[in-house]
């Protein structure tokens, strides 16, 4: 005989996992009668339904919010990531260049500190105003 459905019910009814109740298999007929939360409220003060105890030293104690450092978990905020993405491939771009010798090491330097200023607004307009166009 299939008791899940009244398992649950008796879960529900009596705020407990579905683990923790157990049925008197002697008083199966009683249990497949039981339709009401009621009746199974009746049935456990009868005693044709148990409820175990909990395992182990759990405790049902709610966890108090912690909000120490370690346990806020934000996203980087779009502008700075935005930033870290255009000057990381600004920074790239300008290494390929001075190796392949189109940027000397004294525009070089000074086109770091505008990328780092955030002097250009994308790949193409930092090409345009370093090497004058072109790829």
């Amino acid at each position: 005989m299939n008791l899940k459905k009244k398992k649950a019910l008796a879960a529900k009814t009596f705020g407990v996992g579905k683990g923790r109740i157990s049925f008197a298999p002697s008083r199966a007929d009683e249990l497949k009668e039981a339709i009401t939360k009621q009746d199974m409220r009746d049935l456990l003060a009868s005693g044709a339904i148990t409820i175990k105890n909990i395992k182990g030293s759990r405790k049902n104690i709610p966890n108090m919010s912690r909000r120490g450092a370690g346990k806020i978990k934000k996203k980087v905020g779009t502008r700075k990531r935005d930033y870290m993405r255009l000057t990381r491939k600004l920074r790239r771009y300008l290494v390929q260049l001075k190796y392949q010798n189109k940027v000397s090491k004294e525009k070089y330097k000074e086109a770091r500190k505008q990328i780092k200023s955030k002097n250009f607004r994308s790949k193409l307009h930092f090409r345009e105003m370093i090497i004058g166009g072109g790829k």
